[in-house]
């Protein structure tokens, strides 16, 4: 089995999410997913650069193709970005290729599967209100909860509050401070305290700034607080971890096994936060689990991908047993996801109940459903061509 030909299209979906197909020799197709935020164009074009190389191999050899490419791109100074969320794609393609050759699901060619669910944490945004308000939170904690979550996240880094005083400095000032404590606490208040809450900050904030945020949430018993500042260091990443009871997670903008090194290493985090579609893919994924198993983190992956991501990344959820939960994140746009595949058990969505169930059938075991792909195609990329 060789590979012929490699192709992208690009739907709307947080932006535009790339999806790439490897076709072989032998008819088989296999249908993969990059991360969206380097944006379409640049993915595609790497992609289209990367495809030459990968020409005439055997799809089964996942891995040997996977460190071609890597190796391809060493002397070009990049083992991130978009090189690696390009790179990210294909592997889940190849995965996807893989599995249907030899008539497996993804999970068990990645060892077999330590759970036949996967826990969902709702990323429930600013909330119903586009203002980010306290009740908007509370309506739609409210409404995930009745739903099945029992886990959710909320967004409380508002950029645009009118407390601000500066548009670049992010230092929190206290009427800002107060109205993120007023809505984490409507929320606790709404959804009890045996439902999870996570409170994602987006790396936006300084050191003194994210110690009291972090102080101030200690009484809500979160899950964890997400990136309350970038995680390229290290060193500011662990003075604020040592100086709270609140669960710090990180790393959903970091690259490969090597990019997560330092941070379990140095004790930054205690949540492991990485993106599948965008860290590397299935594989490194796992061997990005692997060590924080030896730090004893979890895993939680940070996900903003189209049903077909989300299942390539469910599948290697349920391959490592340090999983804790992993992101869902298409509230403001269901009926778009939804609509990219067709569900395993012929329902509308792969999403029940705060679950997603792994399916044994071979590959990803979820085809995509080509009216819904060209229905939402962003213009001038193709489908498939």
């Amino acid at each position: 089995m060789r590979i012929v030909n490699v192709t992208t299209a690009v739907v709307a979906y947080h932006g535009q999410a790339t999806l790439v197909r490897i076709d072989t020799d032998e008819g088989l197709s296999g249908f993969g997913e990059a991360n969206p935020d380097a944006g379409a164009g640049a993915v595609v074009g790497m992609i289209e650069s990367l495809t030459p190389l990968l020409i005439g191999e055997d799809p089964r050899n996942v891995e040997r193709c996977w460190e071609k490419l890597r190796r391809s791109n060493v002397f070009a100074g990049s083992q991130g970005g978009v090189f690696v969320i390009a790179l990210s794609g294909i592997e889940i393609a190849l995965w996807d290729l893989a599995g249907k050759a030899a008539g497996q699901p993804v999970h068990r060619l990645l060892g077999g599967k330590f759970r036949d669910r996967i826990r969902l944490y709702a990323d429930c945004g600013d909330g119903d209100d586009p203002a980010g308000s306290a009740a908007g939170c509370v309506d739609r904690a409210q409404r995930m909860v009745a739903e099945g979550f029992t886990a959710l996240k909320f967004d409380i880094d508002d950029l645009s509050h009118p407390a601000k005083f500066d548009v670049f400095n992010h230092t929190v000032n206290a009427a800002e401070l107060r109205s993120m404590v007023e809505r984490v606490a409507a929320v606790r208040e709404a959804i009890g305290p045996d439902v999870d809450l996570a409170i994602d900050l987006h790396a936006r904030y300084d050191v003194p700034s994210a110690c009291r945020i972090s102080w101030e949430l200690e009484p809500f018993g979160l899950m964890w607080l997400e990136e309350p500042l970038p995680a390229e260091n290290v060193d500011a990443l662990v003075r604020v971890r040592a100086q709270t009871r609140t669960p710090i997670c990180a790393g959903e903008n970091l690259y490969l096994r090597w990019g997560f090194r330092e941070l379990l290493e140095r004790g930054a985090v205690d949540v492991i936060e990485p993106d599948v579609p965008k860290c590397g893919g299935l594989a490194e994924a796992k061997k990005i689990a692997n060590l924080a198993e030896l730090h004893y983190i979890p895993f939680a992956p940070h996900l903003v991908s189209t049903p077909l991501g989300t299942m390539a990344t469910s599948h290697q959820c349920a391959a490592i047993p340090n999983f804790f939960v992993q992101e869902w994140h298409a509230l403001e746009e269901r009926a778009v996801w939804d609509s990219y595949v067709r569900a395993p058990d012929g329902s509308g969505s792969i999403v029940k109940d705060g679950y997603i169930t792994i399916p044994d059938t071979p590959g990803i075991g979820v085809e995509l459903d080509m009216d819904g792909v060209r229905a939402h195609a962003v213009a001038g990329y193709g489908v498939f061509e």
